[in-house]
């Protein structure tokens, strides 16, 4: 493959682990996996022939899921939890945005304000 060289993984967020495959790397059984789809604790892509595919991103929820389950906190409040870390790393996320925005707009005011200091008569 033109570009591919020995030893690449995919993009975290490049599906491409059968269902198979991602039982054996999370240490779960099919089953389980299928279980953890079932109660939404994870949502896999699918092929186009209707297939599950898993991507890295998908691997690291089924570690936190697995780590919340060995702490002995059942599927739903397995699902809490995750919605509650998924709503608070978008709201970090939006934050970010939202303080990077301030402080352009900050600069730009700021150069405004000098620019038009200069463009004002002086008495």
């Amino acid at each position: 493959m033109p570009g591919h060289e020995q030893g690449h993984l995919p993009l975290p967020g490049q599906a491409v682990y059968a269902i198979s495959v991602a039982a054996d790397l999370a240490g779960v059984g099919v089953q389980t996996l299928r279980l953890y789809e079932q109660h939404g604790l994870i949502t896999p892509l699918r092929s186009a022939g209707g297939t599950r595919r898993y991507s890295g991103e998908d691997l690291a929820r089924l570690a936190r899921i697995i780590e919340l389950a060995a702490q002995g906190i059942n599927l739903t409040g397995i699902g809490r939890i995750l919605d509650l870390e998924d709503t608070n790393t978008a709201l970090r996320e939006a934050n970010t945005t939202l303080t990077d925005t301030n402080t352009a707009l900050h600069r730009s005011n700021t150069a405004l304000t000098a620019e038009r200091d200069q463009l004002r008569p002086r008495r």
